[in-house]
């Protein structure tokens, strides 16, 4: 019999991101800590940022995509006045001008960024052109066409400006650079500006109350280091949210077992009672267990749209 080194979890994990170190870095260390093999986080974060990097584990790993489109909130302190290669402070400076703005012109340029806006994505970001980050390429020197992308700001509150320094509570939608966002204020203040601080302080439902650090889990991992990888795997759960975790945000309906036989073997469900439109939680209504995501469609019926795998022992 092969040995399998590798520890069989499902679920995830909110973790509070240190400075310094890239999401995929972190990735790499939880990774090597919990010994798993497939691992993913949500929504990347700057080695600047610390705040919550939503981490799935096993088959949460194929769910995540559903808590990738939540909202997600940001605590922002940007400085007023200097721009900077990278948009952020680890940057050189690029442009430097005295600032003598008045709170009430802030507070104006502000409501311009609520609701529906464009922005074209910062080089110095995650995003892939040909298979390699735009990063990569910044740091190069090369500069790659970025296409506008369309999002939300919810809600963009000033909580302090002092001096050159603006304080600012960020609720926005999926896909928001906030580098670019304050490169784009500072524009539109004519002043220019960079991200001096940056924490994700939320991702859908979850907030930074339900964050676990790094140092927790390292003490977890000596602790036990003696002991049998599966009590490792067992002492570690209690910093896991279960897999349907990542779905807590969609309306649920209930299936019985029937239905729940047709819907896995990819059958299309008619549904007696009429639904909204819509991606909605699939559960067995006698056992109360989660089966996968469905979809309603304009004709009442629901569809596949991601069914939970059992796990092969």
């Amino acid at each position: 019999m092969k040995f399998n080194k590798y520890s069989n979890i499902d679920g995830l994990l909110l973790l509070d991101k240190p400075k310094g170190l890239s999401s995929n870095t972190i990735l790499q260390h939880v990774k090597s800590i919990f010994s798993v093999k497939k691992a993913g986080h949500i929504g990347s974060l700057d080695p600047l940022a610390t705040g919550m990097l939503p981490i799935c584990f096993g088959r949460a790993t194929k769910f995540s995509k559903y808590l990738l489109h939540s909202k997600k909130k940001y605590h922002v302190i940007a400085q007023l006045g200097e721009n900077t290669s990278t948009g952020d402070i680890s940057g050189i400076c690029t442009n430097k001008k005295k600032v003598n703005i008045k709170l009430e012109k802030i507070i104006q340029i502000l409501k311009k960024f609520h609701g529906i806006i464009q922005q074209i994505p910062s080089m110095y970001s995650a995003i892939k052109f040909q298979g390699i980050p735009l990063y990569k390429y910044a740091r190069k020197g090369i500069i790659i066409n970025r296409k506008k992308r369309i999002l939300k700001i919810y809600k963009i509150v000033c909580l302090q400006y002092l001096y050159e320094f603006l304080e600012l509570k960020i609720i926005c939608s999926k896909g928001t650079y906030i580098r670019s966002l304050i490169e784009d204020i500072g524009k539109n203040l004519g002043c220019g500006a960079h991200v001096v601080y940056l924490r994700r302080l939320s991702v859908g439902p979850y907030n930074i109350s339900n964050l676990t650090t790094l140092s927790q889990i390292y003490i977890k991992k000596y602790n036990t280091k003696f002991q049998k990888i599966s009590n490792f795997s067992q002492n570690i759960k209690k910093y896991l949210l279960p897999l349907h975790s990542l779905v807590t945000e969609y309306p649920k309906i209930y299936l019985n077992e029937k239905e729940v036989f047709f819907f896995k073997n990819g059958k299309i469900i008619f549904l007696k009672k009429k639904k909204e439109i819509g991606l909605v939680q699939v559960l067995q209504k006698n056992t109360q267990d989660f089966i996968g995501m469905g979809k309603i469609k304009i004709n009442n019926t629901l569809i596949v749209d991601r069914v939970l795998s059992h796990v092969l022992i």
